[in-house]
């Protein structure tokens, strides 16, 4: 709703002197990012737009975070199998699957499989995965290596005869395909269904349950748990209020409660301005001093069209006249990261936030 009457609001820290001067001391800045090389051919494909990552460090004024991002160790060492026999039987959303207990040949219907598999050092066990749009079958942030794993078809629609092809012995996704459905799948290999609206962490739970790593899903979270709260320390997380906000070709979404986004920054501790506190909502421009203010603010785009209209936004006089933008404090960040679900996701979240908290855009 349009509003008639504004009032500039400006978000302050209320840290002690000495923990404002550490925190600001963290200044973030995004480097120029080289083309993306896959391990080999790198100069006979430099020119390939395919292989090039972004390579500006500033969209609309919004300063880019993890531009160079190390994705050389984002999926650990093989983690290990629970103890028990060679075979394991779990309880899903579709039913009770008998699987193997240490899968050697694994099909991701998800991003978000795919995700945990790399999470528990599985990665190089994925036979089979859907495919994003755009010019990455892959998410980035898993690395490389993952660009090469075969495609069973794009994201929602997976094709159960190329799952045939790929002789995977166990097939993870959250809800049967509408090719086939489950019993098509169950056909193939066992096949276990996580189900949808579930947190991000049980998600990634009962994906690790499917693989038989339970012991080792919960080490892993724990482990990612005390790293977001000693960062929330280092950064004093808790002294500001970040404001989320996702544009799409033509709305403006306010990142809300239940997105994964607000649930990292709740494990570090960083506060949200009073007006998300709530579940996702839209706003329109009049809306976003009052919607849209914060000490800080993030913003992704959901894809070339999103981004398009997103750079309209930022470089409205709306959106100028915030606080967060007068002081430089507009971060952009990576959707496919910070719109996701997954602890591997998790993770660079947490490295970002390191890098621009108690940053300023200097570019």
């Amino acid at each position: 709703m349009p509003v008639s009457a504004r009032e500039r609001t400006r978000f302050r820290r209320t840290a002690e002197p000495g923990a404002r001067a550490r925190s600001r001391g963290i200044v973030a800045i995004a480097t120029l990012l080289c083309a993306a090389m896959l391990a080999a051919g790198c100069a006979d494909k430099a020119d390939d737009a395919s292989t090039i990552i972004r390579t500006t460090t500033n969209i609309a004024g919004a300063g880019v975070v993890g531009a160079d991002r190390d994705t050389a160790t984002a999926c650990p060492t093989p983690s290990a199998p629970d103890p028990g026999g060679a075979t394991r039987t779990v309880t899903h959303t579709a039913g009770v699957t008998e699987v193997p207990a240490d899968p050697q040949r694994i099909v991701a219907l998800t991003s978000s499989a795919l995700d945990a598999a790399c999470a528990l050092g599985l990665w190089e066990r994925v036979a089979g995965a859907v495919t994003l749009d755009g010019d990455r079958p892959q998410p980035m942030y898993l690395g490389y290596g993952v660009l090469e794993v075969p495609s069973v078809g794009p994201i929602g629609h997976p094709d159960p005869a190329r799952v045939a092809e790929l002789k995977p012995d166990l097939i993870l996704g959250d809800i049967a395909p509408a090719a086939g459905g489950y019993e098509a799948l169950e056909q193939i290999a066992p096949t276990v269904l996580i189900g949808a609206g579930g947190s991000w962490q049980s998600d990634f739970a009962a994906y690790a349950a499917g693989m038989n790593r339970a012991d080792a899903a919960t080490a892993a979270l724990r482990s990612y748990l005390t790293e977001a709260h000693d960062l929330g320390d280092d950064l004093n997380a808790a002294q500001s209020q970040a404001s989320v906000l996702r544009f799409t070709p033509d709305t403006i979404q306010v990142q809300g409660t239940e997105t994964f986004a607000a649930q990292v920054l709740s494990d570090v501790g960083v506060q949200r301005p009073t007006a998300q506190r709530a579940e996702s909502f839209d706003i329109d421009r009049a809306d976003l001093a009052t919607k849209a203010e914060g000490d800080i603010i993030y913003v992704m785009f959901a894809g070339p069209d999103g981004e398009e209209y997103g750079k309209q936004v930022l470089r409205s006089t709306d959106f100028e006249e915030l606080g967060a933008a007068t002081d430089r404090r507009v971060f952009a960040v990576d959707d496919k990261i910070w719109h996701t679900t997954g602890l591997t996701a998790a993770r660079a979240v947490l490295t970002d936030l390191r890098n621009s908290l108690n940053g300023y855009v200097t570019d």
